[in-house]
């Protein structure tokens, strides 16, 4: 308190996620700080079960159970000033049951905490992703039918930086600021379509990577609020653009525990992933195929076999299947290539240490710790399994004769994940109940509600 005090900050904001991975927050007082330290912020538990409009979803223990409370209390390891707020620092909050003092079952922050320590403790290994993310940043546009238009029309300026397609400099104060959040922010480019931005963030450990990419998302929607703007995630927000991905870079080191809980110290891995090297590249084998080890094909293997189910968390909202399409470069086959972009999972053409998988699947609106904690569920299923995947995508993908598709729409995406009982068991039936009884409310919603293209399309001739 007293250094929070020296440096001018007198309010503490506590945040944490819901199930879309929105930002829930209270700001505390800095003198009433050691109070919720001590005994916790109360919040109601159907906060995990209200919508974007702010209806209260019907989920087990939330409106059957008297919207009974959750605790969240400030973890003040992730303390960190608010460059663009003056006054305020903010830190995420760890989430509990007050009956049983252990984890709301909602939780998706405790979700991957469960799967990562199941990746320790079973499999000897430490899960380390990069997330990569695109957004669309848009001006106001009175009198419009959204209210909103794209920031830019630029055409052509993929990969670009500097005022070609910002002439107000977003880029570059919402670089400056996010250095100072102190996220592991690296650099950041113009995206593909006019409006559209990508700001890379570096890799690291699995929990701190969804930290990350969750006060990411949070922090460039206050950002582009303090311009007067909106940044959207929005998987597709516009007709005439590509859609926003969500990316993710993912690869195991050993931990240098059990040589039985590690699968791949063996000849065929590279010579240092052994035990007895913690820290080791577990995908690594210059003598594999592919250069990839044993538990990389395995891994492979698993999140290809659990495509479906994971599309669920990947994709998570009904607008998110209009991403996919032929030519889009969103992945709407189930493969995988050799450095080919044109695949759901990349492998980059590094190896050593930088061996990883890219899985290209996800779209920006998914919650980042759901999406990492079924990616690695369906990875380390891959590897109990032992199976190897198919051999890579030759060429430009997109020929539905060579892959199968994936689910075409929320509604079949949730019956997958419904269906995986090996990826339900991983991430607790709990929660997957909680979660297919939340997203089946929001497309029954989606489905009574009358849009303007049936109106357009239907009201005059019909």
């Amino acid at each position: 308190m007293e250094r929070l005090a020296a440096d001018g900050i007198d309010v503490v904001r506590v945040t944490y996620p819901d199930l879309m991975g929105t930002e829930r927050a209270r700001d505390v007082l800095l003198d009433r700080l050691p109070a919720a330290v001590e005994h916790g912020l109360a919040f109601c538990r159907a906060v995990y079960h209200t919508s974007p409009q702010g209806d209260t979803v019907e989920v087990p223990g939330g409106l059957d159970a008297g919207l009974p409370d959750i605790c969240v209390r400030p973890d003040l390891d992730t303390l960190v000033a608010l460059p663009w707020e003056p006054g305020v620092a903010a830190c995420l909050g760890d989430v509990t049951d007050p009956a049983t003092g252990a984890p709301a079952p909602e939780s998706p922050r405790d979700l991957l905490r469960q799967v990562i320590d199941r990746c320790h403790t079973q499999l000897g290994l430490r899960p380390v992703v990069g997330p990569e993310l695109e957004y669309f940043l848009c001006e106001p546009a009175p009198g419009s039918a959204r209210g909103w238009r794209r920031y830019d029309e630029t055409t052509g300026a993929v990969y670009t930086a500097g005022l070609r397609a910002d002439g107000d400099n977003h880029l570059l104060r919402a670089l400056r600021l996010l250095r100072d959040l102190d996220i592991g922010v690296s650099g950041g480019n113009h995206e593909y379509d006019g409006g559209q931005f990508e700001i890379n963030l570096t890799h690291s450990d699995a929990l701190s990577a969804a930290d990350r990419a969750f006060r990411f998302k949070a922090a460039v929607k206050e950002v582009a609020r303090k311009e007067g703007r909106l940044a959207t995630f929005m998987a597709k927000p516009f007709n005439d653009a590509g859609g926003s991905g969500f990316h993710l870079h993912l690869s195991f080191e050993t931990l240098g525990t059990d040589p039985d809980a590690t699968p791949d110290a063996t000849p065929e891995a590279a010579p240092h992933a052994t035990p007895d090297s913690p820290g080791a590249s577990a995908f690594d084998a210059p003598s594999a195929p592919y250069g990839l080890s044993r538990t990389a094909r395995h891994a492979l293997a698993g999140i290809l076999a659990h495509t479906p189910a994971l599309a669920a968390l990947a994709n998570p909202t009904l607008n998110s299947y209009k991403r996919f399409g032929p030519d889009t470069l969103a992945p709407w086959l189930i493969d995988w290539g050799l450095d080919n972009r044109s695949a759901m999972i990349r492998v980059p053409p590094e190896r050593g240490a930088g061996t990883r998988l890219e899985l290209r699947l996800g779209d920006a609106t998914a919650n980042p710790y759901l999406l990492i904690a079924g990616t690695l569920a369906a990875a380390m299923l891959g590897i109990r399994a032992g199976a190897e995947p198919p051999a890579p995508l030759e060429g430009y993908g997109y020929d539905s004769a060579r892959s199968a598709l994936l689910p075409a729409s929320l509604p079949a995406a949730l019956d997958a994940l419904e269906a995986d009982t090996g990826l339900t068991d991983v991430l607790g039936k709990p929660f997957v109940a909680s979660y297919l009884a939340y997203k089946r409310d929001e497309v029954a919603r989606f489905q009574r509600y009358v849009t303007d293209w049936e109106f357009t399309e239907y009201a005059y001739h019909l």
